[in-house]
């Protein structure tokens, strides 16, 4: 057993190094299909396996410039000769490609919908739950009922939580730099339209037509100088007295001419 794994070794050595020198032989083949103008260089060898690999050539070809034609070559063993199993033009690492596929309801982001539009949620949206299923909000179902009103799917507890999320880190959140250097919070603010059902713990919405956030969710700990109990402190004026002079700063001359007696 030992032997054999050996001359086995030794043949895989002598097949490897007869396609790696078939460079002639690529070339041709990639000639062959491609023609002779858009064939460059020899640009190196991939390894496929123990029977064959693939000789790259820099593709001549308007349009594609970075790529490669690709020759993968292969041998049975022994005295067998070199074949060539495919030619194919492939992207070198300095490419033009295009990006990759993303199907289209996941290239929508928040601001792209227009007028006229049309985004439906998908099947099955984690965001969403039947109405019958909303436990939380008894306000709101209460409220619902009352009027005779009904919504088919309601907000799930992950949609709210990602929404808080959203909300949490955005423009108008705690960490934002007009938060950081407010005089007061939002939820202290005379201007606070508290949310109602679970999210009106930490959420509102901004009545202040002169703050940045106005008609915006807001984070109850988000804030902005437009705060309702802000106060401006002012120093009092100091009253000024009447022009006086002060005779220690009067520079005096000598009276020119005769003294009178």
């Amino acid at each position: 057993m030992a032997t054999m794994t050996l001359l086995l070794t030794l043949d895989d050595g002598a097949n490897r190094q007869k396609l790696v020198d078939a460079v002639e032989t690529a070339r041709e083949a990639a000639v062959l299909d491609a023609g002779e103008e858009h064939v460059g260089a020899h640009a190196g060898v991939e390894h496929e396996d123990a029977v064959a690999v693939s000789h790259l050539f820099d593709a001549i070809v308007p349009g594609y410039r970075g790529w490669r034609w690709s020759v993968t070559v292969a041998v049975a063993g022994g005295d067998t000769p070199v074949t060539v199993s495919e030619v194919v033009l492939r992207p070198g690492p300095e490419a033009l490609v295009a990006p990759s596929w993303v199907p289209w309801e996941r290239r929508v982001r928040p601001g792209d919908l227009g007028v006229g539009d049309l985004f439906p949620p998908e099947s099955g949206d984690d965001r969403l739950v039947p109405a019958y299923l909303d436990v939380d909000d008894p306000e709101v179902t209460d409220t619902a009922h009352e009027l005779g009103l009904g919504r088919a799917r309601v907000m799930s507890r992950e949609g709210r939580e990602e929404s808080a999320r959203r909300w949490r880190g955005g423009e108008f959140g705690p960490r934002a730099d007009m938060a950081r250097s407010a005089p007061g919070t939002c939820g202290t603010c005379g201007f606070y339209l508290q949310l109602g059902g679970p999210l009106k713990a930490a959420f509102g919405v901004c009545g202040n037509e002169y703050a940045p956030a106005d008609g915006h969710v807001v984070h109850a700990e988000y804030g902005c100088g437009a705060h309702s109990e802000v106060e401006v402190k002012t120093t009092p004026s100091v009253p000024v007295a009447e022009l006086v002079y002060d005779d220690s700063l009067l520079e005096t001359e000598p009276a020119t001419g005769e003294q009178p007696a």
